[in-house]
C-alpha cells in the first residue's frame, strides 16, 4: 500500500503538529520546482524529468516505489556517476568526497550541482519522514 507525502504524510503532520505539515510541503515544493530552465550551455530546457528522476531514485534507494513512475527514466536521465554520487550523499554522506563530486556532470555549473544536492537531500528528509509518520499512523490505528 502506497504511503505519500502528498496522501498521508502531510494531513499527520499537519494533525500532529498544525502548520508544520505546510511548512515542510512548502520547503519540499520549493526545492523541487527550482529551475533556471538551462542545463550546462543549454537554455530554455525543461528540467522537471530530471529532477523527478533525482527524487525518485531517492526514494527509490530507501524503498519507496510509485506504481505510476517510469523507472526507467531515472536510466534514461541519471548516469552512473551521477547515481553513484546520490548514493553515496543520501546514504553515507561521510563518504563523500571531492573527487565525486568532480566526477558526475564535469560540464556544468556548480550552482547545478548544488541543486542537485538539494534535491536529493530534500528527498531524503521527506523518505525519513515517510517512515516515521507511517510508523506514527500503525501505532494510532
Amino acid at each position: 500500500q502506497d504511503y505519500t507525502w502528498e496522501d498521508h504524510g502531510f494531513s499527520l503532520i499537519n494533525r500532529l503538529y498544525p502548520d508544520v505539515g505546510q511548512l515542510l510541503d512548502e520547503k519540499f515544493q520549493v526545492v523541487y520546482n527550482l529551475t533556471y530552465n538551462t542545463i550546462a550551455m543549454h537554455c530554455g530546457v525543461d528540467t522537471s524529468m530530471l529532477r523527478r528522476a533525482i527524487w525518485n531514485y531517492v526514494h527509490c534507494i530507501f524503498g519507496i516505489r510509485y506504481d505510476d513512475y517510469d523507472y526507467g527514466e531515472v536510466n534514461q536521465l541519471l548516469e552512473r556517476s551521477l547515481k553513484v554520487y546520490i548514493k553515496t550523499v543520501a546514504c553515507y554522506p561521510e563518504k563523500t568526497t571531492k573527487r565525486m563530486y568532480t566526477q558526475f556532470w564535469r560540464h556544468f555549473k556548480h550552482s547545478e550541482k548544488v541543486h542537485i544536492n538539494l534535491l536529493l537531500l530534500e528527498a531524503r528528509m521527506q523518505a525519513a519522514l515517510l517512515y516515521a509518520l507511517r510508523a506514527v499512523t500503525r501505532y494510532m490505528t
